[in-house]
C-alpha cells in the first residue's frame, strides 16, 4: 500500500483498470532545449521530491507517493488531463485558482511543507512536466475517469479491527506495523506524514487510492470493502495539523526578471 489524490461496477472491470498504467511521459519525445529540460526536471521534483526540495518538505515523503508512475497512472492520482482544466473554481480557496496555486495547496496539505515561489524555477518545471503530460487534451475537459479515484463509499462505518487485521497482513511489510514507512514507502500516520487537511485525510479518496493502486504488489486485490475498513484503521491516527495561519511569502523579484 502506497500512500501517502465513481462505483465500481465489478471487481474484474475494475481489476483491468489497476493493472493498465497510463503510459504518457517518454523522455526520447520531449522538446529539445530549455523546454525539454524543464520538463524533465518538473518529473525529477515528483519523483524525489525530498531529496529536490528538501526544504520545502516536512513529510517523508516524495510527490509520487499519492501521484503513481510519476502521475501517470489511470486513477493514480493521473496529471494527465490537469492542465487544461485551469483556472478553476475552488471550493476550499473560495476563489478561482490558476495550477500554481493548486500546487502549493499539495506542497502545504500533503506534503505538509512550504510550496516553491511560483515564479522558480521548480513550480514552472512542475508546470511544465504537467502540460507536457496534458498535451491534446482541450482545454477545460480533462481526462476526468483516468484523475478520478475516489469510490462510492460502502454502507455504514469502516470497520477499523478488521481493518487493522488486514493492515498487518497487506501492508505493513512496505508502510511498518507502526505506519511510519520507510525508504520509498510513505508514512501513513505520525508526525512525518501527510496533514489533516490534505486530500488523503478524505476517507472517500483514501479508501478510492487503496483500492485501486493497494498493495503496490497486488493492485486490485482488495475489495470495496477491504479498502474501506484499511482506510478507516489507517485515518484513526494521529498526524500532523494543517496550520491554517501560517504566513507564505515569496522573494521579491526585480522587475527585469519578467
Amino acid at each position: 500500500m502506497r500512500v501517502l489524490g465513481a462505483c465500481a461496477l465489478a471487481l474484474a472491470v475494475a481489476a483491468c483498470a489497476h493493472a493498465a498504467p497510463q503510459v504518457a511521459y517518454d523522455s526520447a519525445a520531449l522538446p529539445h532545449g530549455a523546454l525539454g529540460a524543464e520538463i524533465a526536471y518538473g518529473r525529477e521534483i515528483v519523483m524525489q521530491t525530498r531529496r529536490v526540495l528538501p526544504g520545502d518538505v516536512r513529510a517523508n515523503m516524495d510527490c509520487a507517493a499519492c501521484h503513481v508512475d510519476g502521475g501517470t497512472r489511470a486513477r493514480g492520482g493521473s496529471f494527465v488531463g490537469t492542465f487544461a482544466t485551469f483556472p478553476q473554481w475552488n471550493k476550499r480557496a473560495r476563489r478561482v485558482i490558476a495550477l500554481q496555486d493548486r500546487l502549493a495547496e499539495c506542497f502545504l496539505y500533503s506534503m505538509n511543507g512550504r510550496p516553491p515561489a511560483y515564479a522558480s524555477r521548480e513550480m514552472i518545471a512542475l508546470v511544465a512536466y504537467i502540460a507536457w503530460l496534458s498535451r491534446g487534451t482541450p482545454t477545460g475537459r480533462a481526462e476526468a475517469s483516468s484523475q478520478r479515484f475516489a469510490i462510492a463509499l460502502p454502507s455504514g462505518s469502516p470497520d477499523r479491527a478488521r481493518g487493522s487485521a488486514l493492515y498487518a497482513q497487506r501492508c505493513a511489510a512496505c508502510h511498518g506495523a507502526g505506519g511510519a514507512g520507510g525508504g520509498a514507502f510513505p508514512p501513513l500516520w505520525g508526525a512525518t506524514s501527510f496533514n489533516g487537511g490534505a486530500g488523503m485525510a478524505r476517507i472517500d479518496l483514501m479508501t478510492g487510492f487503496v483500492y485501486y493502486n493497494m498493495p503496490k504488489n497486488a493492485p486490485g486485490t482488495l475489495s470495496p470493502q477491504e479498502a474501506y475498513d484499511v482506510a478507516g484503521f489507517v485515518l484513526s491516527h494521529e498526524r500532523p495539523a494543517f496550520r491554517r495561519n501560517a504566513m507564505v511569502s515569496f522573494p521579491a523579484l526585480p522587475a527585469r526578471y519578467f
